[in-house]
């Protein structure tokens, strides 16, 4: 996941608040999903009303459902289903109609507890992927070893 800190932040969506980014400063639990190119991202509004913080689900393993990701996904490892931003959405069925969904009515896309804490010397962080402004802040975050993450990416411009 990637942290984004809303009008601290110049590579937020919602360091200028606009039509597009209102849903990050409603309430938290919240899913905002932007397209960018072919593809959707999925972030989570993590801050109290009116600050504009969300965290971008950057990978993840598909636990339940597996025979829909990989419908959704094609022929790839099960590892790759929900690797990167854009086939995470993707595996998940996430699209731009889920836009503002209560993550935490347990309906449709929702959040249910993990099975444990992870140790937090398994917990890595490092730059962003893909942003210019505000790139070498280390608020991208990972399971050390983890393969479903995918590969630091400097954007060219940072």
């Amino acid at each position: 996941m990637e942290a984004y800190n809303g009008p601290d932040d110049p590579a937020s969506h919602a360091f200028t608040r606009t039509p597009r980014s209102a849903i990050m400063y409603g309430p938290p639990h919240r899913l905002y999903v932007y397209q960018i190119h072919t593809h959707h991202c999925a972030n989570i509004v993590t801050s109290p009303e009116g600050q504009g913080s969300a965290v971008l689900l950057r990978a993840g393993i598909v636990v339940e459902g597996i025979e829909a990701a990989r419908a959704r996904r094609g022929d790839v490892a099960d590892r790759l289903l929900a690797r990167g931003p854009g086939n995470l959405a993707r595996a998940l069925g996430i699209t731009k109609a889920d836009l503002a969904t209560d993550l935490l009515d347990g309906t449709g896309v929702h959040l249910l507890p993990g099975p444990g804490g992870i140790a937090a010397d398994r917990i890595a962080a490092g730059p962003r992927v893909g942003v210019r402004m505000a790139a070498d802040r280390p608020w991208r975050f990972w399971i050390d070893g983890e393969p479903s993450v995918s590969a630091y990416r400097r954007h060219p411009a940072a």
